[in-house]
């Protein structure tokens, strides 16, 4: 499973782009993806995944 970046509530802060352990997250069009063939919503080295740690907007980030 993968997660995605809600593009209308991205703020473009970038805090999720360097805590993710895949470099799953980049810069698209203004805004942040995250690369659904590399997520792993950080399983097996974290709680939980480290970009909904550092996104403070709600429902910014959910489930692909």
């Amino acid at each position: 499973m993968a997660l995605q970046i809600v593009k209308s509530v991205c703020t473009s802060c970038g805090d999720c782009e360097p805590v993710c352990p895949t470099n799953s997250i980049s810069p698209w069009k203004g805004v942040y993806k995250i690369d659904p063939e590399t997520c792993t919503e950080c399983e097996g080295e974290y709680d939980m995944p480290q970009c909904l740690n550092a996104c403070m907007e709600d429902d910014c980030i959910i489930a692909a």
